[in-house]
């Protein structure tokens, strides 16, 4: 190609020497992200711009062997016809000067001399001596030459112990992990790359006013919390413990993910366009809840209320014409993005949201019993349900702070329900199961309910038929003693009932529990048990374990896009006054109560058998699939969650065989140590006492630690994930706010639930 003569002849092409081919796949910052590149080094066509920016000496590369380090190369002709080619990639030619002294290359140092950054996917050499083919995976974003102080080092896809890296990579090695931990001063811009932890003090807006400022979470033992990738913005004028944020989101234009949330995770850590838009796509149809205050003007009788179940049903079948005014409101409210989201294809004004899966065989099974407890083994929220171990039920509080939190519950209320058993009989023969909300949001409630909340502490307790489904039998609604904290508290128990305002007032029940149970849901076990406690294991799997090492090849998979959506939940989600705070029932508490749950968190509880067996959900037994029986067999999550867990276990166990082959090299591998230090000290510092803590000194604690792990960013976040709109996204089935407390006999409230039930449902229940 001309292209390639003229690049030869600049460089002197020497046919004389012995050269390794290979080729370079890059792709540039245009292809990858929102907006076309608008600085191009090079003007004229797209094609030519993207093959000649990367050629005439911008981009250099030279070979490091266990030897030696070999002669800088440019990269030479465009490749066109490439298997490997997809859309948007370039592939290049290459070729390195070599002799017997240079070896087997094992790392690239790879320069950028352009202004833009660009993205190095993959480095292939052919017909390396003695060798045959040696790739480089880099998949990382490389800037500009001139933004680093030190050479980008791309090592080749083969792992090594830290004892077992050839000694003149070593110094790479232990060079490439120090800039990635970095100095921990300054503010953080987007070319670094950086790994380093802080605590949670960039919620709140303290500068805006006292509604703004919210509790700093970790670094102390009043609010324990995990760390998070630390951006070292500069505090606030107000409060110079809190770190401030960056400019609010303009939700009325296109989102851009390097402009709009420009929140610094290391570079390598963020995803592209596309991944960007399925984020935003998903976070307004999970929370959909905060998209229908628009509405306000559309219901006539009573503003901002629904009026009856239909209304809601028809924001699912597309049967709502908005007003110019509406429809000019929801424009302004819900980014331009998302319109399409939202609204029908035919360009009609009428709101539109997916058919969520739990109404499109039925329209109303949502209200059985059945379904209620189906959905708590099989639902977007699986992962709480327990086996009943003593009646009537007690709490963990302390007595001291809280007095008698035990259960009102009584056998008079559940023995009718029993299938003839009494409640001893019930509970030896694990019949009886709990979902218990009581302690982990009594201790906010008064709080929380000075708010426009009105919301209860919920117990519920649920009876294993004979056909094997799960019934609610009682229901307990608790509040804070209007006399103290320390008096215990305010309990009623409702039982199930189907006629008249009875069964609307057990509906009730159920509802004010799915408030709970959604809220527990969305931030303590999908946000903090999942998204939260991985970013400290993402962090120190980058600042302890090298690429070289085969565990960081084990976990990085894993870890894809956490830090990023992480950054994005703390700039838009679970910040003071964002979406989380302004649809769930915790409202300004929200994250605050979730420091009272993580104390609680131990880590090898995250196991699925150890969750299992601590839940009472199943017993060991030998005789039975992976040594566990579960108590009730159907259970999916527990069903597929222990197929998964131990096929996960078993490809951990094997891989790490391969490298461990006693418990000596475990604990001489010294990344492997300052790794686990870094996470229990750092890391989960909070928690750096816990007895709990594998001790990292043989091959099963790093089996089972890495199962965990993986276990924990992967299979349980999809448990408590992917079910969200399915479940979540009606309205009805699971509301997260209530606003009126259950009304009382004798009350009009009362009386309109007799007259109009769905009306006063409706009126009580927020959706």
């Amino acid at each position: 190609m001309f292209i390639g003569k003229v690049v030869d002849a600049l460089s002197g092409g020497n046919d004389d020497k012995k050269m390794i081919n290979g080729k370079v796949v890059l792709s540039k910052k245009n292809v990858l992200e929102f907006n076309p590149l608008a600085t191009s080094v090079n003007a004229g066509s797209a094609i030519l711009d993207r093959v000649v920016e990367f050629l005439g000496g911008g981009v250099s590369l030279q070979l490091v062997s266990a030897n030696k380090v070999g002669k800088e190369t440019k990269l030479e002709d465009w490749v066109t016809s490439a298997p490997t080619i997809i859309p948007g990639d370039s592939v290049f030619k290459v070729s390195f000067e070599w002799d017997e002294s240079i070896g087997v290359p094992e790392a690239v140092i790879f320069k950028n001399n352009h202004v833009e950054e660009l993205f190095l996917k993959t480095i292939t050499l052919d017909d390396v001596p003695g060798e045959g083919v040696v790739q480089f995976i880099c998949y990382s974003w490389v800037y500009s030459a001139n933004k680093y102080d030190y050479d980008r080092v791309f090592f080749r896809n083969k792992s090594y112990l830290p004892s077992a890296t050839p000694a003149p990579l070593l110094k790479y090695r232990k060079e490439e992990l120090q800039n990635l931990r970095g100095d921990g001063k300054g503010e953080r811009k987007e070319w670094d790359r950086v790994y380093d932890y802080d605590v949670y003090n960039d919620l709140g807006e303290p500068d805006k006013g006292e509604d703004f400022a919210r509790k700093i979470l970790g670094g102390n033992s009043e609010f324990p919390y995990p760390r998070r990738g630390r951006t070292g913005r500069p505090p606030t004028k107000t409060d110079p413990k809190t770190e401030s944020r960056l400019k609010a989101v303009n939700l009325t234009k296109p989102l851009d993910p390097v402009e709009s949330l420009d929140i610094y995770v290391p570079r390598d850590e963020r995803f592209g366009h596309l991944k960007m838009s399925d984020f935003l796509a998903y976070a307004i149809k999970a929370l959909s809840h905060a998209v229908v205050p628009a509405l306000k003007h559309f219901f006539d009788e009573t503003p901002n209320e629904f009026d009856k179940f239909q209304e809601v049903h028809e924001l699912y079948e597309g049967g709502l014409e908005l007003p110019t005014k509406v429809f000019d409101k929801i424009r302004k409210a819900v980014p331009v993005d998302m319109l399409k989201e939202l609204l029908r294809s035919d360009g009609e004004k009428f709101l539109k949201f997916p058919m969520p899966d739990v109404i499109k065989e039925s329209k109303s099974a949502w209200r059985t019993d059945e379904e209620f407890g189906r959905e708590m083994l099989a639902g977007v929220h699986p992962v709480l349900i327990a086996s009943l171990k003593e009646f009537p039920p007690t709490s963990k509080l302390d007595k001291k702070l809280y007095g008698d939190h035990t259960s009102k519950i009584t056998k008079e209320h559940i023995q009718n329900y029993l299938e003839g058993l009494d409640v001893d009989t019930a509970l030896n023969q694990n019949k009886l199961f709990i979902l218990d909300h009581h302690d982990s949001f009594i201790p906010y409630m008064r709080r929380i309910n000075t708010t426009l909340t009105k919301a209860y502490a919920t117990r519920t307790i649920l009876f294993l038929t004979k056909d094997g489904t799960l019934k609610p039998i009682a229901i307990e609604l608790s509040l804070p003693h209007q006399d103290g904290d320390e008096h215990g508290a305010v309990s009623k128990v409702y039982t199930p009932t189907e006629e008249g305002v009875e069964g609307t007032i057990w509906q009730l029940a159920k509802a004010y529990v799915a408030v709970n149970d959604v809220c527990y849901h969305q931030v303590y076990s999908h946000w903090l048990k999942t998204h939260c406690v991985s970013e400290p294991f993402v962090i120190a799997t980058n600042r302890q374990l090298s690429v070289l090492h085969p565990i960081h090849k084990l976990l990085q998979p894993h870890f894809r896009d956490t830090m990023n959506i992480n950054a994005l939940a703390r700039q838009t989600l679970i910040n003071a006054d964002g979406l989380v705070e302004l649809a769930f029932f915790q409202g300004k508490y929200a994250m605050e109560s979730s420091s009272l749950i993580y104390k609680d968190w131990v880590f090898t509880e995250q196991a699925l058998p150890t969750d299992l067996l601590k839940r009472g959900v199943a017993v060991k037994d030998e005789n039975s699939p992976h040594g566990l029986r579960l108590l009730i067999e159907d259970y999916p999550y527990a069903v597929d969650g222990l197929e998964i867990w131990f096929a996960i276990n078993s490809w951990v166990k094997e891989y790490c065989s391969y490298y461990y082959k006693t418990d000596d090299t475990i604990q001489n591998d010294t990344e492997i140590q300052a790794w686990w230090k870094e996470i229990r000290e750092v890391g989960h510092g909070d928690k750096k006492d816990e007895t709990w803590w594998p001790k990292m000194q043989t091959i099963e604690e790093l089996v089972e630690s890495c199962t965990t792990i993986i276990w924990i960013s992967s299979a349980l976040h999809a448990a408590v994930n992917f079910g969200q709109y399915a479940y979540e996204g009606f309205l009805l089935n699971r509301p997260t706010l209530s606003r009126e407390f259950m009304p009382e006999k004798g009350t009009p409230k009362y009386e309109e639930l007799k007259s109009d039930p769905e009306k006063g449902m409706l009126r009580t229940k927020s959706i």
